[in-house]
């Protein structure tokens, strides 16, 4: 039996596809965290039966390695991932088109040249010509000669020079074309993915990754209506959104993340700890030689990092050996807030476009009424200058970030202010700047002196100090602040009391252990002077402030409601009593006017 020719199997060759991330795929989302952002690309393409090896060319060169994740659709199984970088291929130099365009322009400097010396030939002929020469009759003749040579010549250099002005930017836009060839620095990442595919279909592959270069801060614009009795604060939520990763983003969904992303992040590993008694290095004599230094060798390191698993059969993935592994980034935490971490997602409504471009691009994220207590503050000793401010409530569901904010009062632009983090149904402070409608004035303080005692004198220094608060607004204010101070003994042979306003002073000349529950409560509580004033300690209205210490520092506050084009006139009055014929060392600065 004669034997039968069998036809072996051809070699086994994987089907290998080519695509590039900006023209195979689309972004379908983006979300930017402070410092980095995560972007998701789709790619859609058909595969053959077997094994196929998917190479994705142009992805970012500052995306996280580590934080690759590759998910896919299809009757299809992900096998393997592996990342390297694109070698930079040698610049060509020329080209079919760039070596006719340089003929060409040859050809058109040649012909100019002509075309100028027959333009200075025809002058030069027609500078020889004599009248004893050439008829008269002829004279007209010549003349309309020379002129309709003259400008054939003349539009013929003119077309000339135009050809020659377009073969040079053809060349320039040429050579730019060659240059930039097969490499961008910043898109010099390439994924090989190795795809097993049942049967010849169209599958769908996922790349969601993290790339450096991106970041997002938040601005406020805040406006304060002062007619307004409700809801006089409106709060415009903005976000500036930058990127410089070499990839645009065009027409994406874009969410906005607060929270610190935790890609590449592993277990820490302890160092080892030894104990060792300690022994003093010999002192080495100047004729002794040094020893030579002791040699380090570098072990090569071993170690891949992951990806995520295959959202079909799931495969560990691994790395190409052929890249560096890049530092990992450490991470800026966000504040925190008194009600805890301040954490958050928006979501920008509809579809943006982010360019790679290193400028910041603005969204408003959301446009919030809110309410808030105004209040003015003057140090009249220092300023006579009011500052406004307003102690606004977050009674939305936006957590807000630290930011800047351009504050407008009534439509005007007054200042800048810094808003902080701030979790929903929190309050926090913002200076709205100065309020020039209220005009504070401190008048030159007044001194009185005498001399009391048989035995021994003591000399008794009476000062008044006034204050004029001027509302020039036509409306009514509430919650003016006026801070002051009197003088602070340091000293048993110094006396200081407070004439007015008649503030509780027990702990002021009082020891801490004398001081009892009442005496405490006694000095937190304000005291009325007239109508719509009211004195206290300094920071007597703050429950954290340590009522023990309220006045021992000798600074006191009038709180006051002033009518619409009204004034308002406050009394500081107090008494320093020092032995007779004795130099108090600060009593001087206390008729120092400001």
């Amino acid at each position: 039996m004669e034997p039968r020719n069998v036809e072996r199997p051809p070699p086994f060759q994987p089907s290998n596809i080519e695509l590039v991330a900006k023209d195979d795929s689309t972004i379908s989302g983006v979300s930017v965290y402070s410092g980095r952002a995560e972007v998701t690309r789709i790619f859609k393409f058909k595969v053959q039966t077997g094994q196929n090896q998917i190479t994705v060319n142009g992805l970012p060169s500052v995306l996280d390695q580590e934080s690759l994740r590759v998910q896919g659709r299809g009757a299809a199984t992900i096998h393997d991932v592996t990342i390297s970088r694109i070698p930079r291929l040698p610049v060509p130099t020329t080209s079919p088109t760039l070596t006719a365009l340089q003929a060409k322009k040859e050809r058109i400097v040649m012909a100019l040249a002509r075309c100028k010396k027959g333009i200075a030939s025809l002058e030069t002929y027609l500078a020889t010509l004599h009248v004893q020469y050439i008829d008269v009759t002829q004279l007209r003749k010549v003349v309309k000669e020379y002129d309709a040579t003259a400008e054939e010549l003349d539009n013929q250099r003119l077309e000339l020079q135009k050809e020659l002005a377009d073969v040079d930017k053809k060349l320039e836009d040429e050579r730019t074309k060659l240059a930039g060839t097969g490499f961008d620095e910043k898109l010099n990442l390439r994924a090989v993915i190795g795809v097993f595919a049942d049967s010849e279909s169209e599958v769908e592959i996922t790349l969601i990754y993290a790339v450096h270069g991106a970041s997002w801060n938040a601005g406020y614009d805040i406006r304060v209506d002062m007619q307004a009795k409700e809801e006089p604060v409106t709060l415009i939520y903005k976000a500036g959104i930058t990127q410089n990763t070499g990839e645009d983003w065009g027409d994406i969904s874009l969410t906005l993340e607060t929270a610190t992303p935790t890609f590449g992040v592993g277990v820490p590993a302890l160092d080892p700890w030894n104990l060792s008694i300690y022994k003093p290095e010999p002192i080495m004599l100047a004729s002794q030689a040094a020893p030579p230094p002791p040699r380090w060798s570098m072990a090569p390191r071993a170690g891949r990092g992951g990806f995520g698993k295959s959202a079909l059969v799931p495969h560990e993935a691994t790395y190409a050996e052929s890249y560096r592994e890049p530092s990992i980034i450490a991470h800026r935490e966000l504040e925190v807030s008194s009600k805890g971490n301040v954490s958050a997602t928006f979501q920008v409504p509809g579809l943006i476009s982010i360019p790679s471009d290193g400028v910041a691009h603005n969204v408003t994220i959301v446009q919030l009424k809110l309410n808030a207590k105004m209040s003015w503050v003057c140090v009249p000793k220092k300023d006579t200058k009011t500052h406004l401010s307003a102690k606004i409530k977050n009674a939305s569901q936006y957590t807000l970030l630290r930011g800047t904010a351009s504050v407008y009062m009534d439509g005007s632009f007054i200042s800048r202010s810094e808003v902080p983090a701030v979790s929903p149904d929190e309050s926090f402070d913002c200076a709205l700047g100065l309020d020039p409608s209220i005009r504070i004035t401190y008048h030159p303080r007044v001194k009185k002196q005498s001399q009391s005692g048989f035995v021994t004198k003591t000399a008794n220094h009476v000062f008044t100090q006034n204050i004029t608060i001027f509302n020039t607004k036509s409306m009514a204010i509430d919650n003016v602040r006026i801070v002051d101070q009197i003088p602070v003994s340091e000293d048993a042979q110094i006396q200081v009391r407070l004439i007015n306003p008649s503030l509780s002073s027990a702990l002021i000349t009082g020891s801490r252990d004398s001081a009892t529950a009442s005496m405490i409560e006694a000095v937190r509580k304000p005291v009325p002077i007239s109508k719509g004033v009211t004195a206290l300690w300094d920071g007597a209205d703050e429950p954290e402030v340590d009522g023990e210490t309220l006045g021992r520092n000798g600074k006191l506050n009038w709180v006051c409601s002033v009518p619409p084009q009204s004034k308002v006139n406050l009394v500081l009055q107090w008494e320093v009593v020092v032995p007779a014929r004795t130099d108090i060392l600060g009593l001087a600065l206390a008729v120092c006017y400001p």
